[in-house]
C-alpha cells in the first residue's frame, strides 16, 4: 500500500491542480450560476464519475490507447467539442426566467449529472493527463500497482469534489443575485455561451 505522506503529497497536489483554471472547473462554474447551486453540485458529480472511467483508463491501459491512436484522440475530442457548442447553442437560445428555483427546474437532475459525465469523458486530455500524473507517485515495491492506481483516482476525486464544490456554492450565490434580473440573466446567458463555444474551440484545437 503507498505511504501516507506519498498520499498526503498526491492529495495536495490534486487540490492545487484543481483549483487552477481549466475547463472542468470553468464548466462547473458557468453551470451553478446559470442553474444554481445545486446544478453546480450536479455537474461536480458528473464530472467525478466521469474520472472514475480515466482512473480505469489508467489502471487497465485505455489511456495508452488514446495516446498512441491518433484516430481515438480525434474522434473523442470532436464529439467534446460539438457537445460544448450544443450547449452553447442551448444557452444562448434560453430565455430568461427570474427567480432562483426556476433556472434549476428547467433540467432536471439526471441531465445535469450526465452533462459532466459527458464533458469529463469526452476529454482525452484527462485520460492523458492521468497517464502521466498518476504513475509518478505509485511504487512497485508497495504491491499490486491496480490498487495503487485505483487508490489515487479515489484520492483525486475526493479533491476534486472539495474544489468544485466549493466553486459551485460560490458561483451558485453570485448567479443567484443575476437571475432575480431578466437583463442580467441575459447577460450570464450570452457570457456562459461564450464560454462553451471558447472551451469547445480549445478542445477542437487540442494537440497530443
Amino acid at each position: 500500500m503507498l505511504d501516507p505522506n506519498t498520499v498526503f503529497i498526491f492529495f495536495t497536489t490534486s487540490i492545487l491542480l484543481a483549483l487552477s483554471p481549466g475547463p472542468d472547473n470553468l464548466f462547473v462554474m458557468t453551470q451553478a450560476a446559470l442553474q444554481g447551486r445545486k446544478a453546480g453540485l450536479l455537474v461536480t458529480l458528473g464530472l467525478c464519475t466521469g474520472l472514475l472511467f480515466h482512473t480505469a483508463a489508467v489502471t487497465f491501459g485505455l489511456a495508452a490507447i488514446i495516446k498512441t491512436s491518433a484516430t481515438a484522440f480525434i474522434l473523442l475530442k470532436f464529439v467534446g467539442a460539438g457537445y460544448l457548442l450544443y450547449l452553447a447553442w442551448q444557452v444562448f437560445r434560453a430565455g430568461a426566467v427570474t427567480g432562483a428555483p426556476a433556472g434549476v427546474d428547467r433540467l432536471n437532475s439526471g441531465a445535469l449529472y450526465r452533462r459532466g459525465i459527458i464533458m469529463n469523458i469526452t476529454n482525452p486530455k484527462v485520460s492523458i493527463f492521468f497517464l502521466a500524473f498518476l504513475p509518478q507517485f505509485v511504487d512497485p515495491l508497495r504491491g499490486a500497482l491496480t490498487a495503487q492506481f485505483l487508490l489515487l483516482g479515489a484520492v483525486f476525486i475526493i479533491a476534486t469534489l472539495i474544489v468544485f464544490g466549493t466553486i459551485s456554492l460560490l458561483a451558485g450565490v453570485f448567479g443567484e443575485r443575476f437571475r432575480k434580473s431578466e437583463s442580467a440573466q441575459k447577460l450570464l446567458n450570452r457570457v456562459a455561451g461564450s464560454i462553451f463555444i471558447g472551451l469547445a474551440l480549445k478542445l477542437a484545437l487540442t494537440q497530443r
